[in-house]
């Protein structure tokens, strides 16, 4: 037994063996073939005695969802359109499972990840946007992020890999390199995902735990605990000088992965999709799900999928009087 082990919480030992067991759960589900997995979530979800219907039906909504994924990417295809989706968020905030999820089930052909090293020497003196314009995708594809050119707004800044001018000319200039890509055709959408400061301690506790896991947790990881304060100022600040019309944010509250989210404070801020705050009033706390709501007497929301598919960071006309909720 680890000196973690001897001075954890007992509750938060249950939780980490949980979420080990959900990581197996996760690893036999990615083997199986999905007609079988549909047989086998319909049938579990139809047994009275099911130990665990927040497992089952989570998984029943994945596979939902990724359907749409599936129809999403032939659409893609069809058009001929061209997809930026970029995951940021704190270290242990869940991009990466994210990713795998999307991914798991489409074509490799059409929806990549990148994943960037730390850059070069070659690469440090090159224009800063440099090296990612390589990567975004032609007609008919979607590139996911896993980390994007923010990482200058956050653990470049806080760690100190860059200089105060540098950052400042980052906010200058991501703006108009975001709404060039807009114009030149790309889909852009950006993700935070926010977690708490108890949560991201737990999920590295896990990650100490569990020798499948163990490896996602460098000496970085480590130092950004010490920075929780310094990072949240940056993300913040980030999010507020880098939202625009054609490249809003999206928050995720991602504290629980499975269940219904849970609004954390930090991510408050003027980054709501479609609505900002007037001038000298706080800002409306972010929806960690994206979603319109409809008028008086509708009965029909909009997903995600149906925005990406209008290619747009503003409501079609069809949703006028429609609010983010």
């Amino acid at each position: 037994m680890t000196e973690a082990d001897r001075t954890a919480d007992p509750t938060q030992l249950e939780r980490i063996k949980d979420e080990i067991l959900d990581s197996f759960d996760e690893e036999l589900e990615t083997q199986l073939e999905e007609d079988r997995l549909d047989e086998l979530a319909a049938a579990e979800l139809s047994t009275p005695d099911s130990p665990s219907i927040d497992r089952q039906t989570y998984f029943r909504e994945l596979f939902r969802l990724q359907h749409e994924l599936v129809r999403l990417q032939d659409w893609v295809v069809h058009k001929g359109l061209k997809v930026v989706v970029l995951f940021e968020g704190r270290d242990s905030a869940g991009k990466g499972g994210a990713i795998k999820r999307v991914v798991q089930r489409l074509n490799p052909r059409v929806a990549r990840v990148v994943a960037l090293p730390a850059p070069t020497e070659r690469e440090k003196h090159q224009w800063y946007f440099q090296r990612y314009v390589p990567h975004l995708p032609t007609a008919g594809e979607i590139v996911l992020f896993d980390r994007s050119w923010y990482n200058r707004a956050g653990v470049e800044r806080v760690m100190g890999f860059c200089s105060a001018d540098d950052v400042e000319e980052f906010f200058r200039s991501v703006p108009e390199f975001e709404r060039m890509l807009v114009r030149s055709g790309i889909i852009l959408v950006k993700y935070w995902f926010s977690i708490t400061d108890a949560e991201q301690e737990f999920r590295f506790r896990m990650r100490i735990n569990d020798p499948l896991k163990q490896w996602k947790l460098s000496p970085m990881d480590m130092e950004s605990r010490v920075h929780w304060e310094d990072y949240t100022k940056a993300k913040e600040e980030m999010l507020t000088r880098t939202h625009s019309d054609e490249a809003p944010w999206w928050v995720v509250q991602a504290v629980d992965k499975k269940r219904a989210p849970q609004h954390d404070p930090s991510s408050a801020g003027p980054h709501c999709l479609w609505r900002r705050p007037a001038a000298g009033r706080d800002p409306a706390p972010a929806h960690p799900s994206p979603r319109l709501c409809p008028p008086s007497g509708a009965t029909r929301s909009v997903r995600a999928g149906d925005l990406l598919m209008h290619g747009r960071a503003a409501p079609p006309a069809q949703y006028a009087g429609w609010t983010d909720c």
